[in-house]
């Protein structure tokens, strides 16, 4: 290379700052811990960054927090603060404590908002699989003290928008039809999902199935839903439907059919990821 004189960056523009293992809850003796993503140069006029709240899936046991960092960068190098934020698992804790956990973690970060320069009127969630069951629940369940805790309670934990890549969205089915062989023991995280109580399982299962929130006059966020079609964990036609039933009642959603692809692995692409950011870049 040839001699060259470049100028220094006193901003930081354009570079990101990974803050690892921050706790936001301790529920039981338990600490919780998020990974944060956020630029390294000031947000304009100190107003804040628009927050995403990235929930990895994980059949609802605590998630791999690391799994997506290198394509959340993108978005943080965009002018985002992402959290990949954690849960308790559904063997130690069942539903709806990963909800809970989550709605906690959005809690603590608007509570923090001026330390991470993030703005708390701008947020988003975002999950994959059960993740995305979680953030189709984060947009349906806003305001509802069934599903909040004591921690920060002066904070609110609604979003303004939801990105949902192959989430569950109707469990009595999953369970009653897709997986109805399997075996309900304290193996199965389905199973480990409600209270092991026959006559209680289809209620907690009601619970936390998005589809059963959509009714007419609600106040719920724009929602982006992406499939594959080859998906055999979580059925393609259940977000189909989903997506169906939000704008049948009226609501502001989007759908993306990923042809070919299974549950992760080739799902992901660069031109699937642009959508997702010029969705959340729109709406927050």
């Amino acid at each position: 290379m040839a001699k060259v004189t470049i100028r220094n960056n006193p901003a930081m523009e354009g570079l990101i700052d990974m803050k690892p293992n921050i706790a936001f809850a301790a529920p039981g003796g338990e600490e919780l811990a998020l990974q944060l993503l956020k630029p390294m140069w000031q947000s304009e006029n100190g107003k804040g960054f628009p927050l995403v709240v990235f929930i990895q899936g994980s059949a609802w046991t605590k998630p791999n927090q690391f799994w997506q960092i290198p394509q959340l960068s993108q978005l943080a190098h965009r002018g985002f603060v992402i959290a990949s934020v954690t849960h308790r698992s559904c063997f130690t804790d069942p539903a709806p404590a990963f909800l809970k956990d989550v709605k906690t973690a959005i809690r603590f970060l608007r509570a923090n908002a001026a330390e991470y320069d993030i703005d708390p009127e701008r947020v988003c969630a975002w999950g994959t699989s059960s993740g995305g069951n979680t953030a189709l629940l984060l947009g349906m369940t806003m305001g509802d003290p069934a599903f909040e805790t004591e921690d920060y309670a002066d904070q609110s934990s609604c979003v303004k928008a939801v990105v949902d890549c192959f989430g569950p969205t109707d469990l009595v089915k999953m369970i009653d039809e897709q997986y109805s062989w399997m075996p309900r023991t304290d193996e199965s995280q389905l199973w480990a999902l409600g209270d092991r109580s026959e006559e209680t399982y289809h209620d907690l299962l009601s619970l936390i199935s998005p589809v059963n929130y959509v009714a007419p006059g609600r106040a719920l966020p724009p929602f982006l839903i992406l499939h594959g079609d080859a998906d055999d964990v979580v059925l393609y036609e259940d977000s189909e439907a989903l997506y169906e039933k939000l704008i049948q009642n009226g609501y502001e959603a989007d759908f993306v059919h990923v042809t070919g692809a299974p549950h992760e692995d080739n799902f992901w692409s660069q031109e699937l990821l642009e959508i997702i950011f010029a969705f959340i870049e729109k709406h927050i």
